[in-house]
């Protein structure tokens, strides 16, 4: 049975593994739920200084341009929470202590009653990152919510009331984004770095923008197929935290 339209929480953290991921993937749930009045936090796991083709690219002037898309795209959501950057880098994030530690203490410090992540669980997944992130946002809820995991951060402990999983092969929750649709792409747009190597936006910009819109609009469509409503985004949904 699948569930639909949560009720508007009072907060959310969206935890992924590299700028623009969030939007891609729940960019029209958080923007809906925004507009509502949920706070909304990003977490981005690493530096993105991969996310180029151009074998001569400045990789450190990289990572600052996207932090100031993330931020940029956030903005466009209108996302009023924090948006926070671990720094792993891109390509080499692991789902160690270290790093469990720092997810738990943004869960503790931003309260959220939602959180996003990758799913982990994704048969045949190639980027490690998404892989590694997944498994950061479901062990930093486990670390969050228990008083002797990390008791050095000096934080109270905190539990979500839900995990909702994007990237699932499984879903089983949908959110109706009708509505919503234009901040989710308009923020995918402030990723400006990415046209390139994720979004085919290169030799004729007009036309290929236009492409990739309709894009994420079909997406969004099948999304919400066997649905009273016409755009969806889809997780699995954790409710046993």
């Amino acid at each position: 049975m699948t569930s639909t339209n949560l009720p508007t929480p009072k907060s959310a953290l969206a935890i992924a593994a590299h700028p623009d991921d969030i939007e891609f993937e729940c960019g029209a749930t958080l923007a809906k739920w925004a507009a509502d009045g949920c706070v909304v936090h990003h977490l981005i796991c690493t530096d993105g200084s991969k996310g180029t083709w151009d074998e001569h690219a400045d990789t450190v002037a990289l990572v600052g341009i996207r932090q100031d898309e993330q931020r940029e795209a956030a903005r466009r959501l209108g996302a009023t929470g924090t948006v926070n950057f671990l720094g792993a880098v891109d390509g080499e994030l692991t789902a160690d202590l270290d790093m469990r530690r720092e997810v738990a203490r943004v869960i503790r410090e931003t309260t959220p009653d939602v959180v996003f992540g990758h799913d982990p669980w994704k048969r045949w997944r190639l980027h490690p990152d998404h892989r590694n992130a997944g498994f950061l946002a479901v062990e930093g809820i486990v670390a969050a919510r228990d008083p002797f995991f990390f008791p050095e951060l000096g934080l109270p402990r905190h539990r979500p009331d839900a995990l909702f999983l994007f990237e699932s092969e499984e879903p089983d929750h949908v959110e109706n984004v009708t509505g919503f649709t234009e901040p989710k792409i308009n923020s995918l747009l402030a990723h400006e770095s990415q046209f390139e190597t994720t979004m085919v936006i290169t030799d004729n910009p007009d036309a290929e923008t236009a492409e990739f819109h309709e894009r994420e609009l079909d997406q969004m469509r099948e999304m919400a197929a066997g649905h009273d409503f016409e755009f969806g985004e889809a997780f699995r949904r954790i409710t046993d935290l």
